[in-house]
Formats: C-alpha cells, structure tokens, sequence
C-alpha cells in the first residue's frame, strides 16, 4: 500500500433518526470526519439521517463525499425519494431502489461503519458480513448498531472481522486496521498467485512467437 492509498468507507445508519442516540448528529459527523481525516473516502446512501450528517462532516474538512441513490435519475432522487443533494461530491444513480442501491454501495466498499440504523441498515449489515467485508459498529448509537451483538449470537455466526467502538476516531481506526490485514492478505495473494492469475507482474507473450508450456 503506497503513502496515496485511500479506503472506501460506507456509512451506513438511519435515515430518520427519531430513534437514534441523542449525540447522533454530532458521533455522526465526527464519523465522517474521522473516515477523512485518516485517509479515507466516504461513501453513503446519498440519503438522510446519520449517513447524511458524515457526509457533512465529511465535506467540512474538504474530504471526498460520494453518494449511491436508490434513483435513476437525479430528478427521481429529488422528486420521487425526497433525498439530498448537497454534500457529494458524485452521485451514482444505480435506479435499483433501495434494495439494488444497498447492494450495489456495500459491495463497492473497503468496509463497511454502522451508525444507528433500521431495517435498511441491518440489509447493508447482512450484505457487508456474507462478503465478508470488515465492519465497524458504533456503540451507544441505537437502533440497529446496538442489536447486532445479539443478532449475531443468536444467528450462531462468529464475530470475525468485525469491532466495536463508541468513540468515532478509534472506531474508524480499528476498521482500517482491519482494512489494511485485508488488503495485504489480497497482495500477497497475488504476489504469490499460480500461471493463469493475471498480477501486476504477470507476463504477456508477444504476438507470433511460439511459448512452451
């Protein structure tokens, strides 16, 4: 990993936050800030709510807000969903609703953060833990976050490649940390990867020159 590397990270929490943590804006946007600030690009729903107010944070010391719309359009994402526009810097119109949009935002993701959360949240929770993908849950936050403990003991799954934190900084630092065991793992992979897996390194014959076997 270069000095220049970034980590995509989703936030994914609440939309309406009625439920939520009464710091919930201010945990937040300091998750959003956090995600920035160690050397990360955030990614949300393009939504309301907590995924919103990292967003803001985000953006309030000039890091890199990237939104997923359940929409096709940005008309639809105004007009039919009622979602902001205001704090991302792109947009990805996947028009796959939310369901499609859940998806499609997880899968694109390094890691995965939990803030609060509802029903929405814990389908972005499921999809990020059945690929595997390593997940931070804020503690305290409410709603969704502070029921995956239970939901994964009860679902007889291990907790592997995920951590808990109340604090926005460490939080986001331990899932980097997770991030990072991940991405060498992938690199030495393909550092030691058998004929047939294309590597940065792998070497392509040139046209019209037999090659042994």
């Amino acid at each position: 990993m270069g000095n220049d590397s970034k980590y995509k990270i989703v936030v994914s929490g609440a939309a309406d936050i009625s439920h939520c943590c009464l710091k919930i804006k201010q945990l937040s946007e300091e998750v959003g800030k956090e995600i920035i600030r160690q050397r990360g690009v955030l990614l949300t729903g393009a939504t309301t709510g907590a995924p919103y107010f990292a967003a803001k944070g985000a953006k309030e010391i000039k890091g890199t807000s990237i939104g997923f719309s359940p929409a096709s359009s940005e008309k639809e994402h105004i007009r039919v969903y009622h979602l902001p526009i205001d704090k991302f810097d792109l947009i990805v119109y996947t028009g796959f609703d939310y369901v499609g949009r859940n998806l499609i935002l997880t899968k694109a993701a390094d890691g995965v953060i939990i803030i609060c959360g509802r029903t929405g949240t814990l389908n972005e929770f499921t999809v990020a833990f059945e690929a595997k993908l390593p997940i931070g849950v804020l503690e305290n936050s409410g709603g969704t976050a502070d029921l995956i403990p239970e939901i994964l003991k009860r679902g007889h799954r291990p907790e592997k490649k995920i951590v808990f934190d109340s604090n926005p900084k460490k939080l986001v630092s331990k899932l980097i940390q997770l991030i990072k065991k991940e991405k060498r793992s992938n690199n030495k992979y393909i550092k030691n990867s058998p004929r047939g897996i294309i590597s940065s390194k792998t070497k392509f014959p040139r046209k019209g020159i037999p090659q042994g076997k």
